[in-house]
């Protein structure tokens, strides 16, 4: 199973960019999608976009990952 991480470009610098996502910033390689922007909205698997995402599609993404960290935090505060 794969598991891709929607990040938004914040900076691009030779082959490679910056992406962003929950506040933590790292490099990815995008030769195999050469036509990003900053700003945008991409999908990042093993340091590569796989994938860039219009507006619905990050929307849609991101809110399903803030479920998921909402969970998350239900479960750490649950009394043992």
């Amino acid at each position: 199973m794969c598991l891709a991480i929607p990040m938004t470009i914040t900076k691009i610098d030779g082959n490679y960019a910056i992406a962003m996502a929950n506040g933590v910033e790292t490099q990815v390689n995008f030769a195999m999608m050469p036509d990003i922007k900053i700003n945008d909205k991409v999908l990042v698997h093993a340091g590569f976009i796989i994938e860039k995402l219009d507006e619905e599609q990050a929307r849609e993404i991101e809110e399903t990952w803030a479920e998921y960290y909402a969970i998350l935090e239900k479960e750490e505060v649950k009394p043992a």
